[in-house]
């Protein structure tokens, strides 16, 4: 069984908020969950924030909206995910995602899913070690057992903040596979960190989601390429 782990808080340092903040009429991360619910290899998804109260508005949305949220540590994210995985013990496969990336690409995550399954890996991701999709179309698959080792046996704090480096670091331990698109579109920047980016995405939904709610990558790439909107790194 597949899990998606969408990773959310509202205290990003650069954008404050930015998780919960409106594009065409709905909060950010509704609008990638929304996206997310096209992939037809997610099996269940949840929203992993924390428990701190700077976090009760989106845990409070989520739950609002019939969306499943586990809460946990602020700041040891790994451990988090360990406790959202004891949520649904049944998951074999975890996916990790994370609420910046309004413009995710359900096709991809089916691709980079579907590889890592086909391949028998421990881990796949669709950056390391070289990034070919845009930033904000990142994914990373998982074996549950994967994720439940470096939970057991990290302890550098910056393994612990991002999840997976643990996993990534140590192939004498873990099966590595990535996944790559030929052109590269390395150089384009679909996450949201600032201001900029954040005006970038309600363009885009602005030019895109009225004719075609389930646009693609495809259209993203082909706006920016025809509009002074496009955002590169």
């Amino acid at each position: 069984m597949n899990l998606a782990i969408l990773q959310a808080r509202m205290s990003s340092t650069r954008l404050p908020g930015k998780v919960m903040a409106p594009v065409l009429g709905q909060p950010m991360i509704f609008r990638q969950l929304e996206r997310l619910a096209r992939a037809s290899r997610i099996d269940r998804l949840l929203v992993a924030t924390s428990a701190d109260p700077s976090d009760d508005p989106l845990a409070q949305a989520c739950a609002e909206r019939g969306v499943a949220v586990f809460r946990g540590s602020l700041s040891d994210v790994l451990d988090r995910f360990a406790g959202a995985l004891s949520t649904v013990p049944e998951a074999d496969t975890i996916i990790r995602l994370t609420a910046d990336c309004p413009l995710a690409d359900a096709a991809v995550l089916d691709q980079v899913i579907a590889h890592h399954l086909a391949t028998g890996a421990d881990y796949t991701n669709n950056t390391v070690p070289e990034r070919t999709y845009p930033h904000g179309l990142d994914v990373e698959v998982m074996r549950a057992g994967a994720l439940l080792d470096a939970w057991r046996d990290a302890r550098d704090p910056d393994e612990r903040e991002h999840v997976t480096p643990y996993i990534y670091r140590r192939p004498e331990l873990f099966r590595l596979e990535s996944f790559a698109r030929s052109p590269s579109l390395a150089h384009l920047r679909w996450t949201v960190d600032l201001p900029q980016d954040l005006d970038f995405v309600r363009e885009v939904y602005a030019r895109l989601y009225p004719a075609n709610p389930a646009f693609r990558s495809d259209d993203v790439v082909a706006l920016a390429r025809n509009s002074s909107e496009g955002r590169t790194t």
